[in-house]
């Protein structure tokens, strides 16, 4: 019995939580047990380290110190909840993951790929999910979005150009990857963005990739 792993990708104000809540009840209803995790997050250690990353008071983080911090947090998540979820067959759904890491502090801080790959290798045991849904929405978009919250959390509150890098990062990412990354477009109506996850999601199902 193995399980399936599937991420969640974009930048903020993509309408991740929304399309989160719809593919879970969506599989929920097909019969399956499916597990919802964050990064950073999911666990009590990696909510601890998430509060310290996210922390707006932390603006002196180092760029280094910032992708060692994701990765413990992503390493304690692996450990402790994905692994083991997988193993009893469950489908677990995770709102970022490693893409978000290369993204972010990749094409974002400017810190070599290379190394943050090698990094996640190790925190994650080389897990790799089974699909990602990259929900694409142009930066200045996800700009007008953010001005409507009322409290911007430390990543949140970086310039235009900072995600426009990592917009770009992800688009790159996906272009290397198509067999994993699906391109949905994030400007659809909410139907519609749910109707093609779903209809990858069963493409994937049906080639076997899940089996339970």
């Amino acid at each position: 019995m193995t399980g399936l792993f599937i991420t969640i990708e974009g930048i903020d104000g993509s309408g991740k939580t929304t399309q989160i809540n719809l593919l879970k009840k969506y599989i929920e209803n097909k019969g399956f047990n499916v597990i919802f995790v964050r990064e950073p997050g999911g666990n009590k250690i990696s909510e601890r380290i998430r509060k310290i990353i996210l922390d707006v008071n932390n603006k002196e983080m180092d760029n280094i110190a910032e992708v060692l911090l994701y990765a413990s947090s992503r390493a304690q998540l692996v450990s402790q909840v994905i692994k083991p979820e997988l193993k009893k067959g469950s489908i677990v759904i995770c709102d970022r993951f490693v893409d978000s890491s290369v993204a972010y502090q990749g094409f974002g801080r400017k810190i070599d790929i290379n190394i943050i790959k090698k990094i996640n290798n190790i925190a994650t045991r080389h897990l790799s999910p089974d699909i990602t849904f990259f929900l694409d929405l142009d930066p200045k978009i996800s700009i007008e979005r953010k001005k409507e919250q009322k409290k911007l959390d430390r990543m949140e509150n970086e310039k235009q150009y900072f995600y426009n890098s990592v917009y770009h990062g992800y688009l790159e990412l996906a272009k290397k990857e198509p067999e994993r990354i699906k391109v949905i477009d994030a400007t659809q109506n909410v139907e519609e963005i749910h109707m093609d996850m779903t209809n990858h999601l069963e493409d994937l199902i049906n080639k076997g990739i899940y089996i339970q």
